[in-house]
């Protein structure tokens, strides 16, 4: 589920109660463990954090006008999504909130490769992905993403 809206606030607005407030609460989160440097906007019909242009010109690969993603929220049909582009690129950091999740949450995790669904808002661990978006600076994102994107090319 896409939104057409272009700021975080309209985002935030158009959600029901019960989302409005978890999401809200996770953009909170995010942004004070968040290290310097990404930059809050909407993308992809959802917000999120990525690189700016200022910092890494390239942009992304898929469409080089558009800054580098790396963490996104999105309020989704059946779910809350939190997209972590970290976890798809570094294995370790994937074993590390694989692990740290099932001692943090009840519930099983229920994952796609840079993708965490929460089906119910009482169901995520608000600290647990707060210390997930600290683990990586923006230099290091941008070492990791450029490292997976000469490896995949490497490949074809």
């Amino acid at each position: 589920m896409q939104s057409k809206a272009t700021t975080v606030d309209a985002y935030l607005a158009e959600l029901p109660e019960d989302r409005r407030k978890a999401i809200a609460k996770l953009r909170s989160v995010i942004k004070k463990n968040l290290p310097k440097g990404f930059k809050e906007e909407m993308n992809y019909g959802m917000m999120g954090w990525s690189v700016p242009h200022s910092i890494y010109p390239a942009g992304y690969h898929c469409n080089p006008k558009d800054p580098l993603p790396f963490l996104g929220l999105a309020s989704q049909k059946n779910f809350i999504a939190v997209y972590h582009m970290g976890i798809y690129a570094d294995p370790k950091l994937l074993k590390w909130f694989t692990d740290t999740h099932a001692k943090a949450s009840a519930k099983k995790l229920d994952m796609g490769k840079s993708c965490i669904r929460y089906k119910k808002p009482e169901d995520i661990p608000y600290n647990l992905i707060g210390e997930l978006a600290s683990k990586i600076t923006v230099d290091e994102w941008i070492e990791q993403y450029e490292t997976v994107l000469k490896n995949s090319r490497k490949k074809k």
